[in-house]
């Protein structure tokens, strides 16, 4: 076990206040408020973080404002210039962030390996925004000499608030597409984690953006309505709870900006009589317990369909029962803490909940025994079995390490139970049955569909789906739709005379 382990310097580890990053520059913000930054596996304060002002980010909106006119004339090959090298750097970097963001959220090294990852491919996806920019062409008439077509340009300044389970990858779905369409962009990172945000812009300004391009603004809720009010914002993107999602959506969408709004989940994963469980069973302990069940694909219901479902639990409930939980340093760990006290006090009510309300507790994971971290915001892999639909268990998002077994007895009472769910983020089935996979992709009401395996996760160069409560807007993140969203399409009509 790892104990006492030290931020690199580059963090802040010596509890000291996080910088806000406008026009170039890392400056620190004149608020009298700030928020601790807390290690959720020893509660060590890791560092401060100022709540800034909304005079700070208007200050930073201008900054933007500013540098877009110049930007957006660049040419798109040029733009991508500093996307290349940032990736470059990040490479370089690539373990140091893990381990930043494993201090500041909890997860265990892998996990936040992975996460990097991902925020590498959003980069190298922006980077071959030259041919993605590439309008249309048609002689319309040729007869008349009339030739049309359709270009794309940049809209001015965006921005994004973010959630506090993905800190380094989900800023990157939006801005670096935005910036390699010619945009601006202002980040607003999740005040609980913004260590990890931090460091990355540290590299942002090793790669040589040009001032006002890419800022970052630090905040609260006073924070993320100075961008709502503020009339240069073009667009805003989101991922977060649903709550925050229509909040953001409704003040945003108002007064005229484009919105995209990520919200909460409840993900349902389907296991056919024919599925393979040698190979389904670790897939679906990842999906369940994997980043402590905190991240919008994570399963939440598992449907036992028919006579697997003696099986199955008691396979499932075996290997949940194996995981090691601890330090996400430790690379032998295989769950780490919950992010903060506010989500592991709301768990652990979930779990009584689902005691009261009469589903079945066969393993708890409430304040397990983690030798070294007693203090930490531990808890273990939770499975109830014969959870019924009405249960809260079965309709609210949990975000935690809580599966809930439903036995059905067939498909279509699996797909019903699915799309019974006010959400509509992601659902899977496993099973060895084409027919019954297709069945399923095609009736299922969720935005991201598994076959066979448990995290529905789309690389970047496809739309990050979302359907229902799960999101609020009409072009999701990634992909060709975070190109459409960055950019307006204007129609030329020429005649030549």
């Amino acid at each position: 076990m790892i104990h006492n382990p030290h931020l690199p310097s580059q963090a802040h580890g010596d509890h000291g206040r996080v910088k806000n990053y406008v026009d170039g520059e890392f400056i620190d913000s004149e608020s009298p408020r700030q928020q601790e930054i807390t290690n959720p596996a020893t509660r060590t304060t890791l560092g401060y973080v100022p709540l800034s002002t909304s005079s700070e980010v208007e200050q930073a909106i201008s900054a933007a404002q500013d540098a877009f006119e110049e930007w957006r004339e660049t040419p798109p090959n040029l733009r991508v210039q500093p996307l290349f090298r940032l990736k470059t750097l990040l490479e370089e970097h690539y373990d140091e962030i893990a381990r930043i963001l494993v201090q500041e959220h909890g997860k265990v090294i892998d996990e936040a390996r992975g996460s990097v990852r991902r925020t590498i491919d959003n980069i190298e996806f922006a980077c071959g925004i030259p041919s993605l920019l590439m309008g249309d062409t048609l002689e319309d008439g040729a007869a008349f000499g009339i030739d049309e077509e359709v270009i794309r340009q940049p809209m001015g300044v965006f921005a994004a608030v973010a959630p506090f389970n993905f800190p380094a990858m989900v800023p990157f779905w939006f801005w670096p597409t935005a910036v390699a369409c010619g945009n601006t962009f202002l980040v607003k990172p999740s005040e609980q984690v913004p260590l990890t945000q931090e460091r990355l812009f540290q590299l942002i300004d090793d790669a040589g953006f040009p001032p006002g391009v890419v800022n970052m603004v630090n905040g609260d809720k006073e924070a993320v309505d100075a961008i709502l009010s503020d009339p240069r914002i073009q667009g805003v993107s989101f991922v977060g709870s649903s709550v925050v999602a229509r909040y953001i959506y409704h003040n945003a969408a108002r007064r005229g900006k484009r919105v995209q709004c990520q919200g909460a989940a409840k993900n349902f994963l389907t296991i056919m009589p024919d599925a393979n469980l040698d190979a389904a069973i670790p897939n679906l302990i990842s999906s369940f317990f994997g980043n402590s069940g905190q991240r919008c694909l994570a399963g939440s219901v598992l449907v036992a369909v028919g006579g697997v479902a003696d099986e199955l639990v008691e396979r499932f409930v075996d290997a949940a029962s194996r995981l090691k939980l601890g330090y996400g340093l430790d690379e032998s760990v295989h769950m780490g803490p919950l992010a903060a006290e506010r989500h592991y006090d709301r768990v652990l009510r979930m779990i009584g909940k689902g005691v009261a309300e009469g589903a079945r507790l066969l393993l708890d994971g409430r304040h397990p025994q983690v030798p070294g971290y007693q203090d930490g915001f531990f808890v273990g892999p939770t499975v109830f079995d014969h959870v019924t639909p009405d249960m809260s268990l079965a309709q609210e998002e949990i975000f935690g390490p809580v599966a809930s077994v439903i036995r059905v007895a067939d498909l279509d009472q699996a797909i019903d139970l699915a799309n019974f769910s006010r959400y509509g983020n992601a659902s899977s089935i496993y099973t060895a049955s084409g027919k019954a996979a297709r069945e399923y992709k095609y009736r299922v009401q969720a935005g991201n569909i598994g076959i066979n395996l448990g995290v529905a996760a789309p690389m970047a160069y496809f739309p990050f789906g979302g359907f229902k409560d799960s999101f609020y807007g009409d072009l999701h993140g990634q992909g060709k739709d975070g190109v459409n969203f960055f950019t307006e399409r204007k129609v030329v009509i020429t005649r030549w005379l």
